[in-house]
């Protein structure tokens, strides 16, 4: 027949818990023997009897391996820390990122006139020159803006004046070469008629390519 169950509580008989104390330590330490040997553990055991007497067992040093306890607990409680420290440090960081959002936000209802009746006089006050001075910044630099564009049309005003002038200096030209019949009447009407919308360029005149024919198969060159 099998071996029953032993129920797991304080035995009373005094002879009968010796006798169990002794059958059980010897197989205990006979367990930590075959496991230092079997899983090449290092493994320290320490038992003291219900009268005091101590057994103990250990493949090292036992001191050592008590040592190496030791410093294995105090390096897990003192990571413990650190990581709570951190977790502390990442919660603060946390909620005061959340509170600046929170006023960036305030901030931009208060600038585009909402949720101001929590504001106090002097907080209006202080709104409405904050406003002021962004609104002169941006008056500023619209009039910026506007000067520059204005004297581009200058710049592009003077161009264009000057190219008139070349223009008109050409047509000149032209008609006088016209006077000493050296351009025929259809050549003269179509350079005036281009010349009126400004269809000529400088680049084109200057370039010296423009010819036109001519009825006496004579080649003008402008420029």
């Amino acid at each position: 027949m099998g071996r029953g169950k032993i129920e797991i509580k304080r035995i009373e008989n005094t002879t009968n818990r010796q006798v169990t104390f002794c059958k059980r330590r010897n197989g205990l330490l006979k367990k930590a023997y075959e496991l230092s040997i079997l899983c090449d553990a290092e493994i320290a055991l320490i038992v003291f009897s219900s009268r005091g007497r101590l057994y103990e067992y250990s493949n090292n040093n036992i001191r050592n391996t008590i040592e190496r306890y030791k410093k294995a607990c105090s390096d897990s409680t003192g990571s413990t820390s650190i990581t709570e420290i951190n977790a502390q440090y990442y919660q603060q960081e946390s909620a005061k990122l959340r509170q600046q959002i929170q006023m960036l936000q305030n901030s931009n209802r208060h600038f585009m006139g909402d949720a101001l009746s929590n504001l106090t006089v002097k907080e209006l006050k202080q709104l409405e020159n904050k406003l002021e001075r962004g609104m002169t910044r941006i008056r500023s630099k619209k009039e910026e803006m506007l000067i520059a564009e204005i004297e581009y049309l200058q710049k592009k005003e003077i161009e264009l004046e000057n190219e008139n002038v070349y223009l008109r200096t050409k047509i000149s030209e032209v008609e006088r070469l016209h006077q000493a019949n050296m351009v025929s009447v259809p050549e003269m009407n179509a350079i005036q008629a281009l010349a009126s919308r400004n269809f000529f360029s400088q680049n084109i005149i200057e370039g010296g390519g423009a010819t036109f024919p001519q009825q006496n198969k004579k080649i003008l060159h402008l420029g």
